[in-house]
C-alpha cells in the first residue's frame, strides 16, 4: 500500500530536512547545562509547532529539550505502544552554523564540488558508497559546515511517517510514543529522558547507510585527565619548573599510537584524543575510549592509571586529576534477549525493498542506554555518509526510505 504514496513520503521528508538543517543545533561538550547549548531548545520549539500543525496537539518540548509527542493507535488496533526516536543535535566537531544544503541531481558517479569551499571535493575514492546511488539525487552541506544529517534524517523520517498517518488512516500502527532528543552527540541523550514517556519497545531512528540495522555497539568511557605544573619564569626555570603542557603531550605519546581510530576498523577498540590544551601551569587531555567488550575498555583505563603513577613518579610535583566516566554500554548484551525487536526491523526492510545490512555500531546511539533503562532499543539506518565532517552527505531515496521502514515497521506490530 505504501507504493502509492511514496512520492508523497519522499517530498514530504525532503521538505523537513531542508528545513531543519538549516537550524543550529550542535551540542556543547564544554557546557554545564542541560541542554548543552539554547539552540537546540529552539529547533525543539520548530518541530512541536510542526507536529502540532499536522495535528499532533499533544506535542510538547520540556525544560530539558526532549520533545514529547504520543499518535495514538488506529481504529480497532490492539498493540502495546512502540516508539520512534531520533536526536536533534548535531556533532561539535564542525561548524552547524548556517547549514545551505545543495541538492546535485541525478548523481552520475563524478566528483561533487562544494560552492562555498573550492578545495573540498567529494569523489567515489573517499566515499565509495556513492556508486550505489548513481542516478539518484545526492544532498550536501555547501563546504564550510557539516549537513546535519546525523540525526536531521532521522528527525524528519519520523515527520514524513506521522504525516502520512494524519493524512491516510488506511495506515494501521499501535500507539506510537515519539521523542526527539538533545545531546545525544556528546553522549548525554538520554540523561534526563522521562522513560514513562516511552513504548515497550523502541527503535532509534540514527544509523548510517541506507539499510544499515544495528543490534551492537561500542561500550564507551570518556576520561580527562588534568595536569597541574609549577610554572616560573624560563630563564631561570632549572630544576623548578614542571611543564605541565609538556608533559601533557609526551602522556599522549605514550599511549599505543596501533590502539587510535586511524589505525583500528571493525570490532578493534581504541584511545581517541578530543581534546588537549593548556600552559605551563595546568593542562587538559580528554579522551574518549571504546571497544565492544568492557573488559577490554578496562584494561585502557587501567593503563592510563599506571601511565598516570609513572609520571608522577617521573617528575616531582607534578599533580594530575583522572576521572573516568562510562558512557554508555553494548546494546547487544539486552538485544539478544530479544531477537524478535530485531527481526521485525529486519522484515520491515525487506519488505519496502531495502537490502538489510547487519552492522556493529562502531560508535553509539541514545539506543545503547534505552536498553539498560528497560527498553529494547534497535538503531535503524537514517541514510547519511561520513557524518561529522563537511564532506557529509545523503541520498534523498534515503529518507524515503526510512520513513517507509517506520510505516512498515509500525504495522508489523498491529
Amino acid at each position: 500500500m505504501i507504493t502509492e504514496h511514496k512520492a508523497l513520503l519522499k517530498e514530504t521528508a525532503l521538505k523537513y530536512f531542508l528545513k531543519y538543517v538549516q537550524i543550529n543545533s550542535q551540542s556543547n561538550s564544554d557546557s554545564d547545562t542541560f541542554p548543552s547549548s539554547a539552540v537546540q531548545i529552539e529547533l525543539g520549539k520548530v518541530i512541536v509547532e510542526d507536529l502540532k500543525v499536522i495535528g499532533i496537539d499533544n506535542a510538547i518540548i520540556d525544560k530539558y529539550g526532549f520533545v514529547y509527542a504520543v499518535l495514538p493507535c488506529s481504529d480497532g488496533v490492539q498493540a502495546k505502544p512502540i516508539s520512534f526516536l531520533a536526536h536533534m543535535d548535531t556533532s561539535p566537531a564542525e561548524s552547524g552554523d548556517n547549514v545551505k544544503p545543495v541538492i546535485h541531481p541525478n548523481y552520475q558517479g563524478d566528483i561533487i564540488s562544494y560552492p562555498d569551499n573550492k578545495e573540498l571535493l567529494l569523489s567515489p575514492d573517499d566515499s565509495p558508497e556513492l556508486l550505489k546511488f548513481i542516478g539518484e539525487d545526492i544532498i550536501t552541506a555547501s563546504g564550510n559546515t557539516l549537513l546535519g544529517a546525523d540525526d536531521k534524517a532521522g528527525v524528519a523520517a519520523i515527520m514524513a511517517a506521522l504525516e502520512l498517518y494524519i493524512r491516510y488512516s488506511e495506515y494501521k500502527h499501535p500507539e506510537l510514543r515519539i521523542v526527539f532528543t538533545p545531546d545525544e552527540e556528546i553522549g548525554q541523550g538520554v540523561d534526563k529522558i522521562d522513560i514513562n514517556r516511552l513504548g515497550t519497545v523502541a527503535y532509534t531512528i540514527d544509523g548510517g547507510e541506507l539499510g544499515e540495522l544495528e543490534a551492537e555497539c561500542f561500550d564507551a568511557y570518556s576520561a580527562k585527565l588534568r595536569f597541574h605544573g609549577i610554572n616560573v619564569h624560563p630563564g631561570s626555570a632549572k630544576n623548578i619548573m614542571v611543564n605541565a603542557a609538556a608533559i601533557a603531550a609526551r602522556f599522549f605519546t605514550d599511549v599505543p599510537e596501533w590502539q587510535t581510530p586511524e589505525h583500528t576498523e571493525k570490532k578493534e577498540g581504541f584511545f581517541h584524543l578530543t581534546d588537549i590544551k593548556g600552559d605551563e601551569s595546568e593542562a587538559l587531555l580528554s579522551f574518549i575510549i571504546r571497544d565492544f567488550d568492557q573488559s577490554n575498555n578496562e584494561k585502557r583505563l587501567k593503563y592510563l592509571e599506571q601511565l598516570k603513577e609513572s609520571y608522577l613518579l617521573r617528575y616531582p610535583g607534578l599533580k594530575i586529576e583522572a576521572e573516568f566516566k562510562h558512557s554508555y554500554q553494548n546494546m547487544y548484551n539486552i538485544l539478544r534477549q530479544h531477537p524478535e525487536v530485531i527481526e521485525k526491523a529486519a522484515q520491515a526492510m525487506e519488505d519496502v525493498g531495502i537490502k538489510v545490512l547487519r552492522n556493529a555500531i562502531r560508535g553509539g546511539t541514545d539506543g545503547a542506554r534505552l536498553c539498560y533503562m528497560g527498553v529494547p532499543t534497535p538503531n535503524i539506518f537514517s541514510g547519511g555518509v561520513m557524518y561529522h565532517s563537511k564532506r557529509e552527505w545523503i541520498p534523498v531515496i534515503a529518507l524515503q526510505k526510512a520513513a517507509e521502514t517506520i510505516i512498515r515497521l509500525s504495522e508489523l506490530y498491529c
